[in-house]
């Protein structure tokens, strides 16, 4: 339990300290996500 929780503690530091290095390729794969859903639904074209 307490390595889960050192685990735990240990990636809330890297979040807390690299949140945009994280935030940057979700961005990008969500807009990537949605623009395939529009030119799916023909709105591109």
């Amino acid at each position: 339990m307490q390595t889960l929780q050192n685990g735990y503690q240990a990636m809330n530091i890297l979040l807390d300290v690299n949140w945009e290095r994280v935030l940057f390729p979700v961005a990008i794969v969500l807009s990537l996500g949605v623009a395939a859903k529009l030119g799916q639904m023909g709105l591109f074209w």
